[in-house]
């Protein structure tokens, strides 16, 4: 089973990512709805009807969700790097992510505030605080995404310069390289309290993710490097072992986190097996859902019709524009009678099919007007 090229296109991974940024949707979405109360101060909107569903998916979301779509940038970049070299890689990079970022942090994240303080029943600010360098809140919110995968597409190209080459490392030293490390970083920046999010004009990350992020990002490119992808499959073994038992390590981290959250001074075993128990449980977890989310579209996926075809084309824009349509309909649904696990599964579906629609009549658009002026 080889995958499937349409020039430096691979069908399952760009499938794949459809499919990602469609959970990133849910993940927002649950943040309206979800029960704990650690959205409530800073999402754009905190609906009253909550429920524990959304809480316990976006747990096991955040496992995996941005890792896969880290890989999945990782593994295109050496195909990328094919394409353009040097200062034209890097304009290309930055027309893509950060001309996009720039005129988002200026229109959408003034708009998330409108939303955001209309939904809770107070009053409007002054203007200057609608910006990302001065809301004192959120930020950057969700398109951290876009200057964090630059800084990596810049330490990528510098790598490439300095003839530091990965290719020569098999993909199970990788494996356990990346799960030891990222194990041994998370567990100190838990136990150092350097946990939470750095926040910038330019860059925004999560302390305990970003070096994880950044090697997920590089097991990408081996991948492509080795040609994984391309290699016929002889046994589905190891997909159905992991399928089997991935639900222990996910158990595990959900079991201590929430104790963690529940009974901040109180510890299953002590606090130090508790965060080892906690990040092997995650780093695990991380692992086998990035597996299982590859393969499983490697094996069934590994296709494109004209529908797949548009949603993949769509999903860039699509993870830009979507928190400010759940904010509107999120709002629309604030005060209705609707059971809370209804509102959220309305809330992404409808924001996905939305924000789809929009990008999809938009570029169709700035189509129009290009050939028109041709």
């Amino acid at each position: 089973m080889r995958q499937h090229f349409k020039g430096n296109r691979v069908y399952f991974l760009d499938n794949l990512r459809t499919f990602m940024i469609f959970l990133v949707v849910l993940y927002h979405a649950g943040g309206v709805y979800e029960s704990s109360g650690i959205w409530a101060s800073f999402w754009i909107v905190d609906d009253p009807s909550t429920n524990h569903l959304a809480g316990i998916l976006n747990i096991i979301i955040d496992i995996f969700v941005m890792p896969t779509v880290f890989f999945i940038s990782g593994f295109f970049m050496p195909l990328s790097m094919e394409k353009r070299k040097g200062w034209a890689f890097l304009k290309s990079r930055f027309k893509r992510l950060i001309i996009p970022w720039i005129v988002a942090v200026l229109t959408l994240i003034p708009l998330y505030k409108i939303i955001f303080l209309y939904s809770r029943n107070l009053p409007q600010e002054s203007w200057t605080t609608y910006f990302h360098w001065s809301n004192g809140i959120w930020n950057q919110n969700w398109l951290w995404f876009l200057p964090v995968l630059f800084i990596f597409d810049i330490l990528y190209l510098l790598f490439s310069r300095a003839n530091i080459s990965i290719s020569n490392i098999t993909l199970k030293k990788a494996i356990w390289a990346i799960f030891l490390m990222g194990f041994i970083y998370s567990f100190c920046m838990s136990i150092f309290k350097f946990q939470g999010w750095t926040k910038t004009i330019f860059i925004d990350f999560q302390n305990e993710r970003l070096f994880i992020y950044f090697m997920i990002f590089l097991l990408g490119s081996l991948c492509c490097k080795l040609k994984i992808f391309e290699t016929d499959v002889t046994s589905k073994k190891l997909y159905i072992v992991v399928n089997c038992t991935a639900w222990i390590p996910i158990n595990l981290y959900i079991l201590v986190l929430i104790n963690f959250f529940i009974r901040p001074d109180s510890f299953i075993f002590s606090e130090i097996v508790d965060r080892i128990l906690l990040w092997l449980g995650f780093h695990l977890s991380l692992l086998c859902l990035l597996y299982l989310m590859v393969t499983t579209f490697r094996y069934y996926l590994n296709k494109q019709g004209k529908i797949l075809k548009t949603l993949n084309e769509n999903s860039y824009n699509v993870y830009i524009i979507h928190v400010i349509v759940i904010g509107c309909i999120a709002v629309i649904m604030l005060n209705t009678t609707i059971p809370s696990h209804l509102k959220y599964f309305t809330l992404a579906v409808s924001t996905w099919v939305i924000s789809n629609l929009i990008v999809y009549f938009y570029r169709n658009l700035i189509k129009s007007i290009i050939l028109t002026n041709k």
